[in-house]
């Protein structure tokens, strides 16, 4: 574990969604550009591109939408600034992330969760509401070779939005090489993970995006 992702982890319980998308970013995994911002006054300085979406920034509410914290499809700075200000009156207290809108794709769920028998297991299945739906999803303890990762893609249902399923261009090998990404932060920090979710996930013909992303850490793991 490099000095940074130490740093990110070190005496936390859960981490803000942008501390999340900072130690994705160690492994060189992709997510959205986005800046973190107190009120209405740092936007005089943001440098983004619109549209975009306003989140609460918080290693308290993980569950944004529970709480009416995320609002997408910003298109001006004068939008944000009143959506800030709305923010601000419900949430004084946390920081807010301002989080570039990037194109859709097919939307794939990614995680990692403790499995009090088998331990750190990584899980893949298709995103949105499908997820929960059908609950097409496919596990394996970590860490993972490439072979399990194929084996992973190859058993979830939805599978055939990753092979060009009525001219739909996303690519599997892109799933696959991000599991193994992932795999390596598990296993990196196997004693510190309670659960990490990256949902969603937009896989494209020859990229992928991470958009949101969860992380909770052992020590806040409640019985």
């Amino acid at each position: 574990m490099n000095r940074k992702v130490k740093k990110i982890i070190e005496n936390k319980k859960n981490l803000a969604e942008n501390e999340v998308k900072d130690l994705l970013q160690e492994y060189d995994i992709k997510t959205t550009n986005y800046e973190i911002i107190k009120d209405e006054n740092d936007l005089e300085d943001l440098d983004v591109s619109f549209p975009v979406a306003l989140k609460i920034c918080s290693d308290e509410i993980l569950h944004k939408t529970d709480v009416d914290g995320v609002k997408l499809n910003i298109s001006s700075k004068e939008e944000l600034r009143k959506n800030v200000k709305d923010f601000k009156k419900r949430f004084p207290e946390e920081n807010l992330l301002v989080d570039e809108m990037v194109e859709s794709g097919v939307e794939v769920i990614i995680g990692l969760i403790q499995d009090p028998t088998f331990g750190l297991n990584i899980m893949v299945g298709v995103g949105g509401i499908y997820t929960e739906l059908y609950e097409d999803v496919s596990f394996r303890v970590v860490p993972i070779e490439e072979y399990s990762a194929r084996e992973m893609i190859e058993e979830i249902k939805g599978k055939k939005l990753l092979e060009g399923f009525r001219g739909i261009k996303a690519d599997k090998q892109q799933v696959i090489n991000l599991l193994m990404k992932v795999s390596k932060l598990g296993s990196d920090l196997i004693d510190y993970l309670d659960q990490m979710d990256l949902n969603p996930v937009f896989i494209y013909k020859d990229s992928y995006c991470v958009v949101d992303a969860k992380m909770i850490l052992k020590d806040n793991k409640k019985e």
